[in-house]
């Protein structure tokens, strides 16, 4: 086998370069004992990136496994490209929600765009029509000098990249915070519909199949993507554009249409797309799962630029690829699809019984490598960490209340956090292929699209409280599960599984890796008591700048089912006269809320606590409520407790809503506390009789709370009239931050 040396220019060892490529001297040393031999540079740029945080999650596989994984409706776990859940009558969503956070920092254009098209790959590479996409941003404090372009260069990039393709965008989340200063997240998910027994899979299923890459021209952007998404980011960050991938949102399109035909033509005996790592990581995992080996020549790879050396081709993240197996004898319809469609293919490469990968390039053998080493037995470390500092709980009477109700109102409502974002998400379809029933514009707590050509819908939301993690991260990781449950809860759905966005900072740190591990503990604890189990994941570490961590941010994209979507819920449509009930006990936990941090100015306290058992037994009933028509307007209680929900209800409806607090608490502490597992619900007055025998059967505390008319939002306390507001006044205040913050010079 010829060695590739360095370029001679560089007199630089080969542990020189592991340490460039992201691999410590300890790695280096056990890819020595791996091999029994120095790699050469195309070698150690393979096992580089295959043993990246990215790619390996070796600090984060031990605590994975915590996660349950199983239940009646999942078809296929955490292991592939996506998870699979059944949804009935032979159909089968398939769902995951990952990160593109250090290029979207670096490039937020492209770095958001192919962020976008990256998981929608990961969606129909198992045989999924793509029908739904979201989205959870997160952002540095709106007087950061890079925050507003760092805002418009991803939503465009969102928006450039799912409009172009033609998939809706139906949900997500924003949030700002100095925390994410200098590293921004930006997570996005795709949900896709299969038959449920046409679900395709990436493991190699026999040696001696050859291997097709189809879809564009390999470049030289994103070499070293999965390296530099697995560190640490400094003062020279920004000179990593070349790392970054380019996306073409045209090429994804007809890359979809191609790989749904030359499925249904039955010719894929297993496929994967070319994400993080490449050529690199679909190869490895292609053959790795399978048990096999592979053998490619680099020389067939259609390549965009000329003079690419085997190195380059191997680690390129250049976007819209596609890696095949296929069928004995099926090169012949592959080549017809291919040109159907207009797409770069050929034939690369072949299945082996090795258990190796070889690569040629230039008639040479350029890589000869085992395949265990850089798959299973790749580094898992067993890193220390630190029980997190937790908060101590306040008390109501820690916090002081509202000298000015109708300011603090206003103030809530036109805080980066909680007002409207409509500047943001009108720049997406959201309607395209003219199934969606509910998105960021339809006041609704989870996003819904239809199953088209039947009765079933599918609910979707995303959510994290990151204050709240960073309190506690076992409460907030809990909390995190239960409020996705909530929301598909809210509308109406029977929430089925969830995916999962672990973004976190350097977990070489004790104290961060404490964090890591208790926030898994409590979103694990979550999915068993909720029957909610995780199917799909992703991990992003190292999220930090110059030694400062990010936030902690379990973001958690959740499914769930309407049977008929002709009964679902949203928090709009309210009716004069109807009657408002509040759903759950309260209690003020005012720790590490809205209220206290956004106009105080306080980041501390104890985050609610979550007992799950009582979030399943309200949320049960709720659901109930929706399904047997009782109620069509509902919504959870979240950030800002009662007073947002109660507004956003009223914005919604275009309907006033008198509230009367009950005196057994503080008023602040009443309107403004986060307890959770609440619901805000309207109904009639006849059907108080009937709420009142399911609560008490079913051990749910509710109280009667206010009602629906005129066309202000007033509330009524201990001390009588706390507020009366105009809607006009309430809208005014929601709507207009963004857009002017968004318009101001920069």
């Amino acid at each position: 086998m010829s060695k590739i040396p360095p370029p001679a220019a560089a007199a630089k060892s080969m542990a020189d370069y592991a340490r460039e490529f992201g691999l410590k001297a300890e790695e280096y040393d056990l890819v020595l004992t791996r091999l029994g031999r120095e790699p050469n540079l195309v070698e150690l740029g393979v096992f580089s990136v295959m043993w990246s945080e990215h790619c390996s999650y070796k600090s984060s596989r031990k605590h994975l496994r915590k996660f349950p994984v199983t239940g009646p409706r999942v078809l296929l776990g955490p292991g592939e490209n996506a998870g699979v859940i059944d949804i009935g009558d032979g159909q089968a969503a398939v769902f995951k929600m990952e990160s593109h956070n250090h290029p979207s920092y670096i490039e937020p254009y492209q770095g958001a765009a192919t962020g976008v098209g990256g998981i929608m790959r990961d969606v129909f590479t198992m045989g999924a029509r793509p029908i739904a996409l979201l989205n959870a941003l997160r952002f540095g404090e709106p007087s950061h000098p890079k925050t507003r372009r760092l805002v418009s260069g991803v939503v465009s990039g969102i928006g450039g990249y799912g409009n172009c393709v033609g998939v809706p965008t139906v949900g997500g989340e924003t949030q700002f915070h100095a925390g994410y200063n200098g590293n921004i997240l930006v997570n996005a998910m795709c949900v896709g519909l299969a038959d449920a027994d046409k679900i395709f899979l990436s493991a190699a299923p026999a040696p001696g199949l050859p291997v097709v890459y189809f879809g564009s021209k390999t470049g030289r952007d994103g070499i070293h993507g999965a390296t530099m998404a697995s560190a640490e980011f400094d003062e020279d960050s920004e000179d990593k554009r070349p790392t970054v991938q380019v996306g073409d949102p045209f090429a994804e399109k007809l890359l979809i249409e191609a790989t749904l035909e030359l499925m249904g033509l039955g010719a894929v005996a297993a496929i994967q797309d070319m994400g993080a790592a490449g050529l690199t990581s679909s190869s490895v995992e292609m053959a790795g799962r399978g048990g096999l080996g592979i053998a490619l020549d680099l020389d067939a790879v259609p390549q965009r630029e000329e003079g690419m050396s085997a190195y380059e081709m191997m680690l390129s993240e250049s976007q819209e690829r596609m890696l095949a197996i296929l069928k004995p004898g099926r090169e012949p319809d592959a080549y017809r699809v291919f040109e159907k469609w207009g797409l770069d293919a050929a034939v690369i490469g072949w299945t082996t019984d090795t258990g190796r990968i070889v690569l040629k390039h230039k008639g040479e053998v350029v890589c000869d490598l085992p395949l265990g080493p850089l798959a299973d037995d790749a580094p898992l470390y067993d890193r220390p960490w630190v029980q997190p500092e937790l908060q101590p709980r306040l008390t109501p009477e820690q916090v002081p209340a509202p000298t000015d109700w109708r300011a603090c109102v206003l103030a809530l409502l036109s805080t980066p956090d909680m007002a409207s974002k409509r500047w943001l998400w009108e720049q997406y379809d959201r309607h395209v292929m003219a199934d969606t029933l509910a998105d960021s514009a339809t006041s609704a707590d989870a996003g819904m699209v239809r199953v088209h050509g039947t009765r079933k819908a599918l609910a979707m939301t995303s959510d994290c409280t990151p204050r709240y993690v960073q309190a506690d991260p076992y409460e907030g990781g809990k909390q995190a599960v239960a409020e996705a449950w909530r929301n598909l809860t809210a509308v109406g759905a029977e929430p089925i599984a969830i995916t999962d966005n672990l973004n976190f900072g350097n977990p070489e740190r004790p104290e961060i890796m404490g964090q890591i591990v208790r926030a898994i503990d409590g979103m694990a604890e979550a999915c068993r008591v909720l029957d909610f189990p995780v199917v799909s994941g992703n991990v992003s570490l190292y999220n930090e700048t110059n030694g400062a961590a990010i936030p902690p941010t379990p973001t958690v994209g959740a499914v769930g089912l309407l049977a008929d979507y002709g009964r679902r819920a949203g928090y709009g449509g309210l009716q004069d006269g109807q009657t408002l009930v509040l759903i759950g006990a309260s209690t003020g936990e005012l720790g590490a809320s809205i209220y206290l941090r956004d106009l105080l100015g306080r980041e501390e306290g104890a985050p609610p606590p979550v007992d799950l058992a009582q979030e399943r037994r309200n949320g049960d009933l709720v659901r109930g409520l929706i399904l047997d028509g009782l109620t069509t307007v509902v919504h959870d209680l979240s950030d800002g407790g009662l007073l947002i929900a109660a507004a956003e209800m009223a914005m919604a409806s275009h309907m006033g809503v008198f509230l009367t607090l009950p005196g057994d608490l503080p008023d602040h502490a009443q309107l403004l506390g986060e307890d959770q597992a609440r619901y805000l619900v309207a109904l009639s007055a006849g059907d108080l009789d009937t709420l009142d025998s399911r609560a008490a059967a079913a051990g749910v505390p509710y109280g009667v709370i206010g009602q629906a008319g005129g066309c202000e939002l007033a509330v009524s306390g201990l001390a009588g009239l706390l507020f009366a507001l105009d809607l006009d006044d309430l809208r005014a205040a929601h709507e207009a931050w963004m857009p002017a913050y968004m318009d101001a010079p920069a």
